[in-house]
């Protein structure tokens, strides 16, 4: 079965941290049509503070997901950091023992990690938000395991259950948050924390895929 090193995979982090301070004006853009238009700038500060503490590149993956979601609970404003801080939290909790990570472990943060959100936010599918993405992702990686499919292959289930569930919410009425306020006006517009997760889930399983080795 494949699998990756914990150890050797830190830099996983780092690369979603570069991949969201990239995306900050797109995101806030996004976010400034339904929203305040700050989700890029307080993403992008977060994940930046992390990349910062982390550049000695020396941190496994739980280690370094333990320290984004430390630093986005305490330095983020707003809904996204408590919700992305809980995730990455838990993710870190599921693996940080982990000397490999196999797709029952994968699934297993990714579970832990959903919880988490779950706890935090009173948020459900169709409402949009992150969860149209994170759900759809999870389920989909779940089933291409369910089906005999290769780590890699479910990983790349993942990410393109991922990007659909991010697309989905163009057309959907926000219900939570700031934007429901609009009501009907919300449709037609990306959520952008379903954006922002997408860019974490996909670099995620690109970097979980790039570090997969076959067992000795």
């Amino acid at each position: 079965m494949q699998s990756f090193s914990n150890s050797a995979s830190g830099a996983i982090v780092t690369r979603m941290a570069e991949r969201i301070v990239e995306n900050r004006a797109y995101l806030s853009e996004i976010d400034g049509k339904i929203g305040d238009g700050d989700h890029g700038v307080n993403m992008a500060k977060g994940f930046g503070m992390a990349a910062e503490r982390l550049k000695d590149g020396n941190a496994g993956l739980g280690e370094a997901m333990n320290t984004l979601g430390d630093v986005l609970m305490s330095e983020i404003g707003g809904s996204m950091g408590p919700l992305y801080g809980m995730m990455f939290t838990e993710f870190s909790e599921v693996i940080e023992d982990k000397e490999q990570i196999d797709p029952a472990t994968f699934s297993a943060m990714l579970h832990k990690g959903l919880a988490g959100i779950q706890e935090v936010g009173s948020a459900k599918v169709g409402d949009k938000t992150l969860l149209d993405t994170f759900v759809p992702a999870l389920e989909a990686f779940d089933a291409a395991n369910a089906d005999g499919k290769s780590f890699g292959e479910a990983l790349d289930a993942f990410s393109a259950a991922a990007e659909k569930g991010r697309d989905s919410t163009i057309d959907m009425v926000a219900k939570i948050g700031r934007a429901s306020r609009l009501g009907e006006r919300s449709r037609g517009v990306l959520d952008a924390g379903a954006t922002s997760c997408a860019i974490i889930l996909t670099t995620l399983a690109e970097g979980a895929k790039e570090n997969l080795a076959e067992p000795a």
